[in-house]
């Protein structure tokens, strides 16, 4: 059976992002890339800043609200609908709620293919990549090192610590099937 989408976790900074433009280069047949960065651009100014949407302080904490997740869950479903109608997708999450986040997907993922990627990187490097990329709260990649992948279960796991997102992603290609 041939995987239809690949959802890839990790905290911010790990790398997921130039994982997921590499798999895009490297796989066969085109693949859409939606990102959980793409729906927080995507919403209203008023849930970007409120605690009913999502906040982010001062040192990179997140918070989630409850206009969040409504949203959110109508994002996933049409990501899970062009799955259905035959494009194949990657999914570019941060499961701050590690394994309730991936219930979310599983159940609007439901009768698809997924397969699992979990994106590690440690804690240290992904700060300094915070820095470098200077658009981000200081103190986020750090804090969502591990917390993302707790109690989640993958089909595979890469670290971008020291490997190169291109490895990354034939490690990942590897697994489809």
């Amino acid at each position: 059976m041939t995987t239809q989408v690949i959802v890839v976790n990790g905290g911010s900074s790990s790398g997921k992002s130039g994982i997921v433009r590499c798999l895009q280069a490297i796989l066969a047949d085109p693949w859409l890339a939606f990102s959980v960065d793409g729906l927080v651009d995507a919403m209203p100014p008023s849930l970007r800043t409120t605690s009913s949407g999502i906040e982010i302080d001062p040192g990179g904490g997140v918070s989630i609200g409850p206009q969040f997740r409504i949203v959110e869950a109508a994002w996933m479903r049409g990501v899970a609908e062009v799955a259905r109608a035959g494009v194949g997708v990657v999914v570019d999450d941060v499961f701050l709620g590690g394994a309730a986040s991936q219930q979310r997907w599983t159940d609007a993922l439901d009768g698809l293919r997924v397969l699992w990627v979990g994106v590690r990187c440690e804690a240290g490097v992904a700060a300094g990549r915070e820095i470098a990329r200077g658009d981000r709260a200081r103190g986020m990649a750090a804090a969502q090192a591990t917390v993302v992948h707790e109690g989640v279960r993958y089909d595979v796991e890469v670290d971008t610590t020291h490997t190169e997102a291109v490895e990354c992603a034939r490690a990942i290609a590897a697994r489809l099937g």
